[in-house]
């Protein structure tokens, strides 16, 4: 009886996500109530408070059930690091792009984040979180070029902190605009030559370290 009552609960909350989901990508976050998510599931409003104790709770957990697995990817690329620390970061960018390309909830959950998700305080964990992650993420892909430079992958002068800056910027480009139109081409199919692009223009003139003034 107990398993019984455990698994009804665990697919409580999964059709809860799954509808909040929905109802984020159609409202938008902010215009979203736990009642409309409520509606959607076909549950309560007590429903999602025995899961999650407000908005920003359920909004988090729908983040970490449809966004990248940073941890897992980091953690699975940081074995070959020292090997050939640029084949590292093509690596965990391959993983991030095919992540997006082949799972719909990732799908949504992008849409959700660049185009129906305003940041007020009520979310203010969430951002918090997204913060601590892209930081973390960050700073394993500077140390990647930092290990790039000293095994002479990538000039001493390389400015790691603006080449790092350079492959956030060029893979959040990516993922933004192509969300914005999935079938304008295979990405799963395209992020291969998408990403040596980058990677062999920063390998043949990356930014450079400029001297301090003064």
């Amino acid at each position: 009886m107990v398993k019984k009552t455990r698994e009804e609960s665990l697919a409580t909350r999964e059709s809860l996500l799954a509808a909040a989901l929905q109802v984020f990508r159609e409202r938008g976050v902010a215009h979203t109530r736990l009642s409309d998510v409520a509606e959607r599931a076909g549950v309560t409003r007590g429903a999602i408070y025995w899961h999650f104790k407000d908005k920003a709770e359920l909004f988090q957990a729908v983040c970490a059930r449809g966004t990248l697995p940073v941890e897992a990817l980091l953690a699975e690329a940081s074995q070959s690091a020292q090997r050939d620390p640029l084949a590292t970061v093509r690596q965990l960018a391959l993983m991030a792009l095919a992540q997006l390309a082949q799972h719909p909830d990732t799908q949504a959950m992008f849409d959700v984040i660049f185009h129906k998700c305003e940041f007020t305080e009520e979310l203010a964990p969430v951002v918090a979180k997204n913060d601590a992650d892209r930081a973390a993420c960050l700073s394993q892909v500077q140390s990647l070029f930092e290990q790039a430079v000293a095994c002479g992958q990538l000039p001493p002068t390389t400015d790691t902190f603006l080449a790092t800056q350079g492959m956030h910027a060029y893979m959040v480009g990516l993922m933004h605009e192509w969300v914005l139109n999935p079938r304008s081409y295979d990405l799963a199919a395209c992020a291969e030559p998408l990403l040596d692009c980058y990677l062999s223009g920063l390998a043949i003139r990356p930014p450079v370290c400029r001297p301090a003034a003064g």
